[in-house]
């Protein structure tokens, strides 16, 4: 007998909360609504507006969406994002610290060299990004999902990764050394050559995923393979 729509529903995997985004935002102008140590900016809508090279500490975003805005080169230190909607953006070699993204959305937008450290992240979709290089050390995930992103040589050291889903993902050369990986998931990813291995204990992987590990398993535990 088939399962219920019912059942059915309850076995799909929980997609990260929406932001939470008003129903009219405000047109952020620059440099009115330029980046400044200690500012809160909320239920804004910043397009095409050039926000790279900043140096800001506590920054708020509430409430915004940021269509083809660049935040290339800055350094945020102790920024907050929630309900926020980054879409085309331009992150590379963003640097964060110590800054939260709750209910937060990035589609389409380049994470290249960005780096998140010490951060946290919750109900977070990372949609079609390119991450080349991205490193997310000692940074805490939940509920979050990176679908159809180009990761190779991101890094993940200790991060806490629990419970994180990753679909569709080139994650080759990623590193995962001394990360949290319980109830992690990974589904129709590359995962060639990935570091830190031994981290994936308690990860859920698909098998045919699983046959890129099976040489940097083998290496792992001192085995060699031959033709």
């Amino acid at each position: 007998m088939p399962p219920s729509d019912s059942r059915s529903q309850q076995k799909r995997p929980k997609e990260p909360a929406a932001p939470k985004m008003p129903r009219s935002l405000a047109v952020a102008r620059w440099p009115e609504h330029d980046l400044e140590d200690d500012r809160t900016y909320r239920s804004m809508a910043f397009t095409g507006i050039d926000l790279s090279n900043r140096d800001v500490e506590i920054a708020d975003f509430e409430g915004c969406r940021l269509v083809d805005t660049g935040f290339a080169g800055t350094r945020l230190h102790r920024a907050g994002f929630v309900d926020v909607e980054f879409e085309r953006c331009d992150l590379s070699t963003m640097a964060a610290r110590m800054s939260t993204v709750q209910r937060g959305r990035v589609s389409s937008s380049r994470l290249t060299g960005t780096a998140w450290t010490e951060c946290a992240f919750r109900d977070v979709l990372f949609d079609g990004c390119r991450a080349d290089l991205a490193r997310f050390r000692f940074s805490t995930f939940a509920g979050t999902v990176f679908r159809d992103c180009s990761m190779p040589e991101a890094d993940f050291q200790n991060a806490d990764l629990r419970g994180v889903r990753f679909e569709r993902c080139d994650l080759t050369r990623a590193q995962f050394s001394q990360a949290q990986m319980a109830g992690a998931r990974f589904a129709d990813c590359t995962l060639v050559g990935i570091g830190g291995v031994t981290s994936l204990k308690g990860a859920v992987v698909r098998s045919q995923d699983a046959q890129g590990l099976l040489y940097v398993l083998a290496g792992a535990m001192g085995i060699t393979i031959e033709e």
